[in-house]
Order: structure tokens, then sequence, then C-alpha cells
């Protein structure tokens, strides 16, 4: 993808929808863009600074609107927080996961939208073990990881069904768009 002017609005109208909607009071654990982001921005965009920007910059300014919240007291959750540059590289992650979508199709995505957030899953749920701050203070055991993974299970079911909504929408709307402007273009070739 080309990125032009009107792109870019759209790119920014995406990270600001989806960083108000990730702090949205009440939705299910885990549901939000954010991997479906990466997914699309290393799938799609050519420009590999923002298909990481994409992703990662929707994070950072959500995160910003958890810490107002906090600070003001209308949200329980710290925007930022001890160990939390974990989830901005494990977000960079996704976004090279993204880059292994050679071909855009269907099986494909729905293949990387049940992977990444599994990948996500695992790995965030082992670094909070791993913390020593994190989490609920699991012990540093095989048995206090499980006690982490079960943790981290409501959210988990929000990361899978997220991703497959937020990939339908992104990787739906590209394919639409797209083809649009290939039939637009080539309409307009044949009547000059």
């Amino acid at each position: 993808m080309k990125l032009n002017k009107s792109i870019i609005v759209a790119f920014l109208l995406l990270i600001v929808i989806s960083s108000l909607y990730r702090v949205w009071e009440n939705r299910p654990w885990g549901f939000a863009p954010q991997i479906a982001m990466a997914l699309f921005g290393g799938a799609v965009i050519k420009d590999k600074k923002w298909a990481f920007i994409l992703p990662l910059l929707s994070m950072f300014l959500s995160d910003v609107l958890y810490e107002i919240l906090y600070l003001n007291g209308l949200s329980e959750l710290k925007g930022f927080y001890k160990g939390q540059i974990t989830n901005y590289i494990l977000f960079a992650g996704l976004t090279f996961f993204g880059f292994l979508i050679k071909k855009i199709n269907w099986v494909n995505i729905l293949a990387a939208s049940l992977i990444a957030p599994t990948l996500y899953f695992i790995a965030s749920n082992f670094f909070v073990w791993l913390s020593a701050t994190g989490g609920l203070q699991r012990p540093k055991t095989f048995n206090g990881l499980l006690m982490c993974f079960n943790d981290g299970l409501p959210f988990y079911k929000g990361y899978i069904l997220g991703t497959l909504f937020f990939s339908a929408i992104l990787f739906g709307g590209y394919y639409l768009i797209t083809r649009y402007v290939a039939k637009s273009t080539k309409l307009a070739a044949q009547n000059t």
C-alpha cells in the first residue's frame, strides 16, 4: 500500500478511534483492535515504520488516556506501569508476524488472527509470571506459571474474538477499498 495524504488521515483516525475504544469502560476483557492492527500493518503497509507506528501509537495513546483517567479517579487501571515496555515489544513482534502474511487471503488472515493472539497470550503471561512485581505474585514454579496462564484466560478469549473481528474489518475494508479503486481506475482508463 502506497501512503498518500488520505491514507495517512485514515490511519490517524484509526489510531484515535482504536485508542478510545480500548479505554471504553465495560468492554469485554482483551477485546480490542490493536493485535489486528499489528497484523494488518505488517501485512499491508509497505513502509515498515508506518506498519509499526499504527499499533504502537494506538497503544501509547490509549495508555495516556488510561493514565489521565486514573489520575482523575475515573479508572482503576493505570496507563503507565512497571514492565509495560514488554507489551510494546510484544506488539512490535506481532507486526513482524504480520510481515509473514505474504498472500492476503481469508485462510492466511484467519490463521494469523488465531496464532498472533495466542502467541501474545503465552508471551505476555509468561513475562508477567517472570517479573518480580507483575500479576498476582504467582510462585516461580511450573504450577505458578500455570496459575498465571489461568489468570489470563478471561483476556485470551477477548484477544481471539477481538482479533478475528477487527481483522475482518481491517482486511475486509482494505479488500473492498482496493477493489473499488482498481475498478474505478479501470473505468477511467477505458473512458480516456
